[in-house]
């Protein structure tokens, strides 16, 4: 396999390291402690690069981008509080293989996201104790 650049391995590293789904400026942020002179443009052309290679996933939420080194198959929760994304795995087995109201179609894979309020966000907290990654 192909070995990484320092940067783009350097930003996989960062990916691999939260589940949050962060957005480029989150990742940026996290690899400017490590790398401080890397620029947002390296941050976004090494992204690309990764999804392009299939390293990493790219998420679209509320028309910004997230990112996601977890490209096993499993689908998104979105809490409409606190806008985090949380994994979460539905087998096809799952969901309908026809679609009722299309026949002829035939269901091979799917790309679901649910919505909602995340535990944390149903349950009281501490005044100024939220501390999400992106």
């Amino acid at each position: 396999m192909k070995r990484f650049s320092r940067q783009r391995e350097t930003i996989f590293e960062v990916l691999q390291g939260t589940d949050s789904h962060p957005t480029a400026d989150w990742v940026y942020d996290q690899v400017r402690q490590e790398l401080p002179r890397i620029s947002l443009g390296t941050i976004y052309r090494n992204l690309g690069q990764l999804e392009a290679a299939g390293r990493i996933r790219r998420l679209l939420d509320d028309g910004h981008f997230r990112y996601d080194a977890n490209i096993e198959p499993h689908e998104h929760f979105r809490c409409l509080h606190c806008r985090r994304m949380f994994d979460v795995h539905i087998a096809l087995q799952d969901i309908p293989t026809r679609l009722p109201e299309r026949p002829g179609f035939k269901v091979t894979d799917f790309n679901l996201e649910l919505m909602g309020i995340c535990d944390e966000c149903q349950t009281p907290q501490k005044k100024g104790t939220q501390d999400h990654d992106a």
